[in-house]
């Protein structure tokens, strides 16, 4: 009697995401650039999540920062509630010195949490180096990475990672960077997937060996998606944002990134 071979079915899952950095909400006319750019990042692909990587709102203080945060969270809200999308937003520079509003309008300034859509097999990891510094906090955080999961993380001052082309004031110190990558566990660094970060006002990626350690991770910036410092050419500004998405077959995670003008 022949016996039947078991056979195992593969399933590949799919989760989209959006990336949007600099949003500078309170900046000439960022609002309504915003208004018109969120619809576009969330109308296709079946969102899952989308990450706003800092400078969500422009300077100021008190009041003026307040209406501010409400504008950029009333947008928000208005565009991803009523398809059910989560979010999170990074701090940037320009709210390091409104962390109250910050944390009242947009949630901590660092933490982790199951990526949407992944099951728990994907964390989301977002940190706070908005005055050009990763905090203590985050530091920590980094330190306590487990093997058992993969990683996307973000945070809003860029690293500075082998081949970098963006301008150089926008970039971290050498120093800084190496606390980043240092403060991950060995274990930890070839599932570490997609590093996104912003504040440089371009878009930028480097898919290779970004770090020694790390030859798995792709490093990104999304740093223009407002009003603010967007170089102009007769050909346009170049805001826009990233589409994204994970590629989860078994235990093979791929991150895939589509920059999006708008």
């Amino acid at each position: 009697m022949k016996l039947k071979r078991k056979t195992t079915t593969t399933i590949t899952q799919r989760v989209n995401f959006a990336v949007v950095g600099d949003s500078h909400v309170g900046y000439a006319n960022s609002l309504n650039i915003f208004k018109g750019l969120l619809p576009k990042a969330v109308a296709s692909g079946n969102k899952k999540f989308v990450i706003f990587g800092g400078d969500n709102k422009h300077g100021s203080k008190g009041t003026v920062a307040e209406s501010d945060y409400r504008a950029f969270k009333d947008t928000v809200t208005r565009n991803l509630r009523p398809k059910k999308i989560p979010y999170k937003a990074s701090i940037g520079n320009w709210e390091d010195n409104t962390r109250v509003l910050f944390t009242k309008y947009l949630g901590p300034v660092q933490g982790q949490m199951n990526f949407p859509g992944t099951k728990g097999k994907v964390k989301y990891v977002w940190l706070d180096n908005a005055p050009g510094k990763f905090s203590t906090a985050s530091i920590s955080l980094l330190k306590s990475l487990s093997p058992n999961y993969y990683y996307i993380i973000d945070f809003h001052w860029p690293l500075k990672v082998k081949g970098i082309t963006v301008d150089p004031t926008h970039v971290l110190s050498s120093q800084e960077t190496a606390n980043f990558f240092k403060a991950i566990p060995a274990n930890v660094r070839n599932n570490v997937v997609g590093i996104f970060t912003h504040h440089a006002h371009t878009f930028y990626e480097n898919l290779n060996n970004i770090y020694p350690g790390f030859t798995k991770t792709k490093f990104y910036v999304c740093g223009c998606s407002g009003a603010y410092k967007c170089k102009c050419t007769s050909s346009g500004c170049g805001r826009g944002y990233y589409d994204a998405t994970l590629t989860i077959n078994n235990n093979q995670i791929n991150l895939a990134v589509k920059t999006v003008k708008a």
